[in-house]
C-alpha cells in the first residue's frame, strides 16, 4: 500500500487544515504556497495520482471539481473579474503531490 497524500492525512484529521469546502467526493483547502490573492486547491477524496491515472469512471467527478470551482470563484468574488483552472501532471508539469488537485488562481491580473 502506498503513503498517504498530504491530502488524504489532511482528510483524516492527521494533518490541521481549514477546509473551506467539503461534500460526498470533493474537498477544498487554500493553497499553503499561494501564487495570488485567491488560490485554492479543489481535491477529490478519492485518490488519483496523476491525471493520467483518470478512468472512465472519474469523468463526473472531474466535471463536478470544475463546478466546485466554479462556485467558489464565485463566492470568492473573482468569478466576474477572472481567474486560471489548472491541473499539474508529473515532475514536468509541476506536480508536487500525486493525488490530482485542479488549482483556482484569481484576484489580481494573471501573467503567463
Amino acid at each position: 500500500m502506498e503513503e498517504k497524500s498530504i491530502f488524504e492525512m489532511i482528510l483524516d484529521k492527521e494533518l490541521e487544515s481549514e477546509i473551506i469546502y467539503e461534500d460526498e467526493d470533493i474537498f477544498s483547502i487554500k493553497d499553503i504556497n499561494p501564487i495570488a490573492p485567491v488560490h485554492l486547491l479543489i481535491i477529490p477524496k478519492k485518490r488519483i495520482n496523476t491525471i493520467n491515472d483518470v478512468s472512465d469512471e472519474d469523468t463526473l467527478l472531474i466535471g463536478k471539481m470544475v463546478q466546485v470551482a466554479k462556485n467558489l470563484a464565485k463566492k470568492y468574488e473573482i468569478d466576474e473579474s477572472g481567474y486560471r483552472l489548472i491541473f499539474n501532471t508529473n515532475d514536468d508539469g509541476g506536480q508536487s503531490v500525486y493525488h490530482i488537485h485542479l488549482h483556482l488562481i484569481g484576484g489580481e491580473k494573471l501573467k503567463w
